[in-house]
């Protein structure tokens, strides 16, 4: 079982806590926050030991340091982890830029330390069934991969805080892009991005408010990324594989469809069974995300982003 110290009790600081409690590979040791009302509250709702010194949690019997705290402080986090020889499962993105996410991962090298990213599809069920049938021709020739976002308010309604809607560390294409950007990264090898339009809205303190990007995967595949907030419909996340003889749609982050011309679209259930994050952390499996491989994604994030002179348009 590997022990685990919190470094953020926020909502996503709340879930790893309550993932954690339903594993048996892993156990919460300690948790440190800023917020004490935070700390008071998930030390009563979860029963967990709680600490307002970030050198007690260090100083903790830990194996890894969970980072949850808003992207800009994550390289000087990690890197202190890192000096202290703990290994450290970290949120996505990586960091606020690329070359905070490159010295992260460099620390790791030079310090010999694991490191993993907390992208939760890398361990679902269902998406592993949908790599499986991508892998195995069950859809034929990938033809095309698309990415649709549309949500009607950023942010969110659950995810209330002073940074989710800002332009230096917010917005939907570093909260939500990341995972779907690691998974065609890992189903479709290196994504080279040709064209992107990022839409910002006059108050420079404030996120993206559309993204439309699209370019080539290293096998040739197209793929098309498209991310709006502020229209008026439900929330909607689509993740489509057009194939030669099938469609394989992950809708809404857990929901399989396969359709084929001709047939209705049907739901796809899976058995297929998959150890958990905190397995894969215990056996260094080569599922897991490093650091390494969230600088990638970082990268890609920085493009997407990127703010060409004169006006909105790449």
């Amino acid at each position: 079982m590997i022990a685990i110290g919190i470094i953020g009790a926020g909502i996503v600081g709340e879930r790893i806590i309550k993932q954690i409690q339903q594993d048996d590979a892993a156990q919460v040791e300690a948790v440190y926050d800023t917020d004490k009302t935070r700390l008071k509250y998930v030390e009563e709702q979860y029963g967990v030991a709680v600490t307002d010194s970030l050198d007690e949690l260090f100083q903790a019997d830990i194996d890894w340091v969970y980072i949850g705290t808003p992207p800009n402080s994550h390289a000087e986090l990690a890197e202190t982890a890192a000096r202290r020889g703990l290994h450290v499962l970290c949120e996505k993105p990586l960091a606020h830029d690329a070359q905070a996410a490159q010295a992260m991962a460099e620390s790791a090298t030079n310090n010999r330390i694991h490191t993993a990213m907390h992208f939760p599809l890398m361990y679902s069920p269902i998406v592993r069934d949908m790599a499986i049938r991508i892998k195995s021709g069950d859809i034929g020739k990938v033809r095309r991969i698309e990415l649709h976002t549309v949500f009607p308010v950023w942010p969110r309604p659950w995810q209330q805080n002073p940074w989710i809607g800002s332009r230096d560390q917010g917005g939907f294409v570093r909260e939500v892009f990341p995972h779907y950007l690691q998974l065609m990264h890992r189903l479709f090898g290196a994504l080279e991005i040709a064209s992107h339009q990022a839409d910002f809205p006059e108050d420079r303190e404030k996120c993206e408010t559309g993204l439309i990007a699209h370019g080539k995967t290293q096998q040739g595949s197209p793929f098309l990324l498209s991310g709006m907030s502020g229209a008026g419909q439900t929330e909607l996340l689509q993740f489509k594989v057009y194939g030669e003889d099938g469609v394989l749609t992950l809708e809404n982050w857990s929901r399989l469809y396969r359709e084929e011309q001709g047939k209705t679209r049907v739901e796809v259930q899976t058995e297929t069974i998959v150890p958990s994050l905190f397995e894969e952390m215990e056996e260094q499996s080569t599922f897991l995300v490093g650091f390494d491989e969230g600088l990638v994604v970082q990268r890609y994030i920085d493009q997407l982003l990127q703010e060409p002179t004169g006006g909105n348009q790449s």
